[in-house]
């Protein structure tokens, strides 16, 4: 089944006196969302006690938990001593989400630094092949590690450099952010069948199987002649993209993925919004 929920919890969890990410649980279920992903985007900061409350909490609601390692994950850092930290950081994340009851870890790979592309594409496929030796070894294997699609063109991670890394091990699958691919290419997702040429692409490389539940995060994102900016809201009419197409490739392809709303302080808002959305088309 197709899920919807919000990144980290929208400014209006807030305003009405929650502080707590217990109480995210039912706040979330409430609005008839079905996931929630936590971000760890500051460092794995934790105890295994916290994390087995806030599994319980959302066990309790049947709402489904994913998490987002740390930002500053870089698997092209010319530095060995800080490639280990990137392992350590999504190893970790991933124990947590497995206390918290949650399967799926969100990472962003890499930037490209001094480093040509295709130099800094193959440092980070090496290192990703060492991570999912380590993923075995931690007996992790069944969790499911999601390496995003990233919206500076600074960064790794185009559709095609993702979809490149998800072939190195069956327990890597897309985390494909429509907002990120829309900044990067400037603008390029407007109509139905501008989403079913990357994920089609996607489906031929890796296959059915493994796209039909991938990872999305969505969200209009303001852009320059770098990529990525900031992030806004539904209310914006510059920049995109828009979900309503989004919603129709996804029926036409048969796809159901865990659909993440990183909106600006409205998460849970246009996580609603884009559920609504996807329940009114008609193909």
């Amino acid at each position: 089944m197709i899920k919807f929920g919000p990144s980290g919890n929208s400014e209006s969890f807030y305003a009405e006196g929650n502080s707590h990410t217990e109480q995210s649980a039912l706040f979330v279920k409430k609005r008839g969302l079905d996931c929630f992903e936590y971000s760890f985007g500051r460092g794995v900061r934790m105890t295994e006690e916290k994390a087995r409350s806030i599994g319980r909490a959302f066990a309790e609601q049947g709402v489904e938990l994913s998490v987002h390692a740390p930002y500053f994950i870089n698997f092209a850092n010319p530095d060995d001593e800080m490639a280990l930290k990137s392992y350590a950081y999504v190893l970790d994340s991933a124990k947590m989400c497995k206390l918290m009851g949650g399967k799926r870890i969100v990472f962003h790979p890499a930037a490209q630094g001094k480093a040509t592309r295709e130099e800094a594409v193959e440092k980070t496929e090496e290192r990703l092949k060492i991570l999912a030796d380590l993923i075995v070894e931690n007996g992790l294997e069944d969790m499911i590690f999601c390496p995003e699609t990233m919206g500076k063109l600074a960064q790794i991670g185009t559709v095609e450099e993702i979809t490149r890394f998800c072939k190195i091990a069956p327990f890597y699958t897309p985390c494909v952010d429509f907002g990120h691919i829309n900044a990067r290419e400037q603008g390029s997702l407007k109509t139905a069948e501008d989403y079913i040429t990357r994920l089609q692409y996607m489906i031929d490389e890796l296959g059915f199987e493994r796209m039909e539940h991938f990872h999305a995060h969505f969200s209009k994102i303001m852009y320059s002649a770098k990529g990525e900016v900031k992030h806004l809201t539904f209310a914006d009419e510059i920049y995109g993209p828009n979900f309503e197409p989004l919603a129709v490739a996804l029926k036409r392809l048969s796809l159901k993925p865990y659909i993440v709303s990183e909106s600006d302080g409205l998460q849970a808002e246009e996580a609603v919004e884009m559920k609504r959305i996807y329940q009114a088309v008609r193909l």
